[in-house]
């Protein structure tokens, strides 16, 4: 790790406060998988999520520079959301990460079951 004007700085705990958490990973896939959504399209595929939370997880995404927002002044009005060039970046991170979910979910399960 590098050393930046004094300061340490870990990069793994950057990219983890980026894309961490319960959600974030999740609206990630999801905005990969479909190129372009609407909040209710986000909304049906994580029926889990509630609306407050889903809304926190896009700002904090678009504040991050990892999606965007596009508003279409029209009534109703009209927003999507996509990946931004960094968002598009991580996506081999998190395809990682779903390979080895899929790898080891009886694994992770079963200990869940047993504790």
């Amino acid at each position: 790790m590098e050393n930046n004007d004094n300061k340490t700085c870990c990069y793994v705990s950057k990219t983890i406060s980026l894309i961490g958490g319960k959600w974030k990973p999740v609206v990630l896939w999801y905005l990969y998988q479909h190129k372009v959504l609407r909040y209710s399209d986000l909304a049906k595929y994580i029926p889990e999520i509630t609306p407050k939370m889903l809304s926190t997880v896009l700002k904090d995404l678009i504040v991050d520079g990892l999606a965007s927002k596009k508003i279409y002044t029209q009534i109703p009005p009209k927003v999507e959301y996509t990946l931004t060039q960094s968002g598009e970046s991580l996506m081999p991170i998190l395809d990682e990460m779903y390979k080895w979910g899929e790898k080891n979910i009886e694994a992770i399960c079963k200990s869940k079951a047993q504790e």
